[in-house]
């Protein structure tokens, strides 16, 4: 029958370590006056019969149960000299655990302001620290002999997740503000999940964001646009294109370069002509945006200069010859029916009084009634 006291202490802290039991397994007969040593950066929670009696800090602490050396071993006789008095020491590591990863596991669906319907995923990192250690235990630890970070990070992953779902969904209008914004929205980030993280007795001491982009095909069409958004006239892109083709094109120095220079010089030829007529007809774009005022041509409805005599586009002749019999509206030379009032300009006989355009032949106004001949 041993009589010796115990000296109750967690020496070897691995890193990922939270919560550490002794003894490991199933409970023991901690005997009065036991030594408990607690280092720095832990805590020890003493439980007898079932529950936390005491905490303590770091330092060197006698321990007093029930548990009485010989006596006890009396007292449970009718339980086959087993001790009824049991107790189990709870230790808790209070360093804080950093780099701990968050994720999401499949892009999230965002409405983007410019850019329509869009996936999202975001990563990051965090650190946490245990501040209550009897709500840790009983929230999340339970009676495991030994608690480590992996255990948990799942769950702290999912809290983050949807957190940060609620945050993007509320105060951010497109993904492409984000990165200028990734401190502030850090900041305000922590502040909620402090609150669940509170809830288990455990302190978020650190929040990062390390980015928020989406899907790699998205990613692919964002840079094709912005590829896009430099070239501003494209016109103009063309035509410098046209020029080094033209300036490279006789510096041929393999079959692949000959190739090449075939190729560029089917396109200069397919693309010269309306190269050569942009320069010198004005561009219907630069007449808008210079203030220059424009009448359209009845031909080929082009805009052309108000004061153009001709136009630019086809050569139709802008100065009107005739005008409407009836309406009096001018009309060009060419055309067969007023486009005002829709007046036959062909007719072979037209009422003196009414205008009413007539078929050959008639001699009293189908409208109204005079005497055309």
């Amino acid at each position: 029958m041993s009589i010796l006291l115990e000296v109750i202490e967690w020496p070897d802290t691995q890193p990922n370590e939270m919560i550490n039991r002794y003894p490991s397994q199933g409970s023991a007969d901690i005997k009065l006056g036991a030594q408990l040593i607690v280092r720095e950066s832990q805590s020890a929670v003493f439980y007898r019969d079932g529950k936390a009696c005491d905490s303590f800090g770091p330092g060197r602490h006698t321990l007093a149960t029930f548990n009485l050396p010989i006596i006890t071993k009396l007292f449970s006789a009718p339980w086959a000299f087993e001790s009824i008095f049991k107790a189990e020491v709870y230790f808790i590591n209070h360093k804080s655990f950093v780099n701990l990863k968050w994720g999401t596991r499949e892009p999230v669906a965002f409405r983007d302001k410019e850019l329509g319907l869009i996936r999202l995923r975001a990563f990051g990192a965090y650190s946490c620290k245990i501040t209550e250690p009897i709500l840790f235990i009983n929230q999340l630890v339970g009676r495991e002999a030994k608690y480590t970070t992996p255990q948990i990070e799942d769950y702290l992953r999912e809290i983050i997740v949807s957190r940060v779902n609620d945050m993007l969904g509320e105060s951010v209008d497109s993904f492409l503000d984000l990165p200028s914004r990734y401190e502030a929205f850090g900041t305000q980030l922590s502040k909620r999940l402090q609150t669940e993280f509170g809830k288990f007795g455990i302190e978020l001491t650190g929040f990062f964001i390390n980015s928020i982009t989406p899907p790699d095909e998205v990613q692919k069409m964002i840079d094709e646009r912005g590829g896009m958004a430099a070239v501003k006239d494209m016109d103009q892109f063309l035509k410098f294109q046209l020029a080094k083709s033209l300036e490279t094109g006789g510096t041929v120095k393999d079959g692949a370069g000959m190739g090449a220079g075939i190729g560029v010089g089917m396109g200069v030829g397919m693309m010269m002509p309306g190269f050569m007529s942009k320069a010198f007809m004005p561009d219907q774009q630069d007449l808008k945006t210079t203030g220059v005022r424009t009448v359209q041509c009845p031909e080929c409805l082009s805009h052309t200069p108000e004061n153009s005599r001709f136009c630019y586009k086809c050569g139709h002749q802008m100065n009107p010859m005739n005008s409407c019999p009836r309406c009096a509206k001018v009309i060009p030379v060419h055309a067969k029916f007023c486009m005002e009032c829709g007046f036959d300009l062909h007719a072979k006989t037209v009422c003196a009084k009414c205008k009413t355009p007539l078929p050959p032949g008639t001699h009293f106004c189908t409208s109204c009634g005079e005497k055309t001949g």
